[in-house]
């Protein structure tokens, strides 16, 4: 008996050696350490995690064992105990530095980021295409990119790990290997984010003018600004606002741009259709005098409609500002959000596009489309009020727009340091940073300010990212059944998004050469 006491007595696993080096906690922020973005949000990484520097060490504390009968490997409530660490460098990060996103910031930011001023040329595909394939190619590519957005949603988090993919390149990165992800997917979404901001300040840059002459008209006796200058006034409202610390901070940014770009495509397509179709429209579909000529202006008018819809390489950033645990996954508001924008943007592109082609038919402009058309067609008999608040409203579309398309810029120059010096960047730096990505835009936004002459070309260039990663991405991560109608349908729909992309790709550099480009190298006009 008292042999069993004795053994009775012993510890059932030993002691930890003292000598054992204890990986010393990563410090963050306090107002970090109760936040819903700590509480109820997956990690990143396993590595290394988030601890407050006060906190009880870990050899003081007991290990809880939770019985097998109870909890078996593998079920929800073992893999939540894994979803409370985080990726410390996610913590100091913009686009996740907060996650107290919700339903509504998610429309905010999605209907922002989805609708901007490449809708407005969607009638001059239609000069090509014609009323019928127009309007089915449209539609097609509706629903195309929203399923393929539906996909991105639900791959932001993976049940069976618990990480979180805050980011697109991560995405691509972990599913399609890290160089395979630098050579197909970085180039299409460093253009998506630097040349979206670059071809934002060309618009508002222009639009700034186009709002004084209207407001001014003949009775001002000011020297008006310069084009250059209209460019810097209006980056240096964009860096000023680019200051706002995260992504989440920006949501109401994000809402008066979303208003805005409602308000200006309703305005301009409202205008152009109670003013009635212009004389002399026809609606004949501009033939080429050659075979090849007319191919190529078909896939060029189909990558003008690709380029309308965008967006897609910032939903898993936008996802990303949620909270999420398994019993409230993210993917749940974001896809409310995302039904509720992609509503908005259908009541604005169709109208556009299919009443834009009606009033103007073959006359629409090629360069500005809609909105260069209600000035040239339409500048004298509309009220003025209508003109400045159409110009007004498309300026602050271009600001908030901005915002959120560099966020992924700021995002990546604040990862270097992050993750270098394992702690925040400090708020001058921060500015610093920023305001050195907005003026680099500008320079190059007066470079080459014929950049919206390349706007089928670069449809091919992006559509892979909106039309064709998601789904092979999806076949990667969720591996279904060989042959299953879903492994079917993605299957397809990739391959002919890559096929499509270099088509396009092609045919916009076909147009381009054929009919050339005005090139004005730091002459913005």
């Amino acid at each position: 008996m008292g042999d069993v006491s004795e053994a009775g007595s012993k510890p059932l696993t030993p002691p930890r050696a003292a000598s054992a080096a204890v990986t010393p906690p990563i410090s963050a922020p306090p107002s970090q350490f109760h936040s819903p973005s700590l509480s109820r949000s997956p990690l990143l990484s396993s590595a290394d995690h988030i601890e407050p520097a006060d906190k009880t060490p870990k050899n003081s504390t007991p290990k809880i064992r939770t019985p097998r009968f109870i909890t078996p490997l593998g079920s929800p409530i073992r893999r939540a105990l894994q979803l409370t660490r985080l990726d410390p460098h996610d913590a100091w990060l913009p686009i996740t530095e907060s996650r107290n996103g919700n339903a509504y910031y998610a429309a905010f930011h999605t209907l922002c980021s989805g609708i901007g001023i490449q809708a407005l040329v969607l009638p001059v595909a239609f000069t090509i295409l014609g009323w019928t394939w127009g309007i089915i190619t449209l539609s097609l590519a509706f629903i195309w990119q929203l399923y393929t957005l539906y996909l991105l949603v639900q791959l932001h988090e993976s049940t069976e790990t618990g990480m979180r993919y805050s980011r697109y390149m991560q995405l691509c990165s972990v599913t399609l290997g890290e160089k395979s992800a630098k050579w197909l997917a970085l180039f299409p979404i460093m253009y998506l984010s630097g040349g979206t901001c670059v071809a934002l300040i060309i618009i508002g840059g222009q639009t700034c003018k186009m709002f004084f002459d209207v407001v001014c008209g003949g009775t001002c006796t000011a020297q008006p600004p310069t084009t250059v200058e209209w460019f810097l006034i209006f980056t240096s409202a964009v860096v000023l606002l680019s200051q706002l610390p995260n992504l989440n901070s920006i949501a109401g940014v994000s809402l008066v741009g979303a208003i805005t770009a409602f308000g200006y495509c309703t305005l301009i397509w409202v205008v152009s259709v109670v003013e009635g179709r212009t004389a002399g429209v026809s609606y004949n579909p501009v033939r080429g005098s050659t075979e090849v000529t007319r191919i190529f202006d078909v896939f060029n008018a189909l990558g003008i409609v690709a380029f309308a819809f965008r967006g897609h390489n910032l939903i898993l950033e936008i996802q990303a500002t949620m909270p999420s645990d398994e019993k409230h996954p993210s993917r749940v508001p974001m896809w409310k959000g995302v039904k509720i924008a992609y509503t908005l943007v259908a009541m604005c592109l169709f109208p556009l596009a299919i009443g834009g082609y009606w009033a103007y038919g073959q006359r629409i402009p090629k360069d500005g489309g809609m909105l260069t058309a209600l000035f040239v067609f339409h500048g004298q008999d509309t009220s003025q009020f209508i003109l400045g608040l159409t110009s007004l409203f498309v300026i602050i579309n271009a600001l908030s727009s901005f915002q959120i398309y560099a966020m992924p810029a700021f995002d990546d120059m604040e990862s270097v340091y992050v993750k270098k010096k394992k702690k925040a960047l400090p708020w001058w730096s921060r500015a610093i940073f920023r305001a050195m990505f907005g003026y680099g835009c500008f320079f190059l936004a007066v470079a080459i300010p014929f950049l919206a002459s390349f706007t089928g070309l670069v449809g091919g260039v992006a559509l892979p990212v909106t039309l064709a990663y998601p789904c092979f991405i999806w076949l990667k991560v969720k591996n279904p059944k060989v042959f299953s109608p879903i492994w079917c349908i993605n299957w397809v729909l990739g391959l002919l998004g890559m096929a499509l992309s270099g088509v396009l790709v092609a045919a916009g550099l076909y147009v381009v050469i054929d009919r050339g480009v005005e090139v004005s190298f730091f002459n913005p006009r």
